[in-house]
C-alpha cells in the first residue's frame, strides 16, 4: 500500500464509526493519483464535515502527502448506495482547488 493511501486509510477509518466499511480504490493517470473513497452511509456525513470541512481538510492533507513524494494526488468521495443524492463536498472541493494549488507551489518555494 502507497504512503498516500495508507495515510487516508489511517485518518477516514479513525473519524468513521464502520472503519471494516471503507474502501480506498488508488489510480494513477496523467492527472496524477486518484484515491476513491468509499465509506458506510451512516459514516458520509463524518467524512464531509459541515459545509465540507472535514473533506477540504483531507483534500489539503493529501496533496501535501502527495508533493512529498512528488505526486499530485486528489480524493474523489464517493456516495453509497442510498444516499441522499450529490452532496456539496465535491464542489467544495474542487471550488478550493486552485487555492491550495498556489499554496503547495508557495511551499515548494521555501
Amino acid at each position: 500500500m502507497e504512503r498516500d493511501q495508507a495515510f487516508l486509510e489511517s485518518v477516514v477509518k479513525s473519524l468513521v464509526d464502520y472503519p471494516d466499511d471503507v474502501v480506498i480504490e488508488r489510480t494513477i493517470d496523467e492527472m496524477g493519483v486518484l484515491l476513491t473513497l468509499k465509506v458506510n452511509k451512516a459514516d458520509m456525513g463524518q467524512i464531509v464535515g459541515r459545509a465540507g470541512s472535514t473533506a477540504k481538510a483531507i483534500r489539503s492533507l493529501l496533496r501535501i502527502v502527495g508533493m512529498k513524494n512528488n505526486a499530485r494526488v486528489n480524493l474523489k468521495i464517493l456516495e453509497p448506495e442510498g444516499g441522499t443524492g450529490p452532496h456539496h463536498h465535491e464542489e467544495a472541493g474542487s471550488a478550493s482547488t486552485s487555492a491550495i494549488d498556489q499554496a503547495m507551489e508557495d511551499l515548494k518555494n521555501l
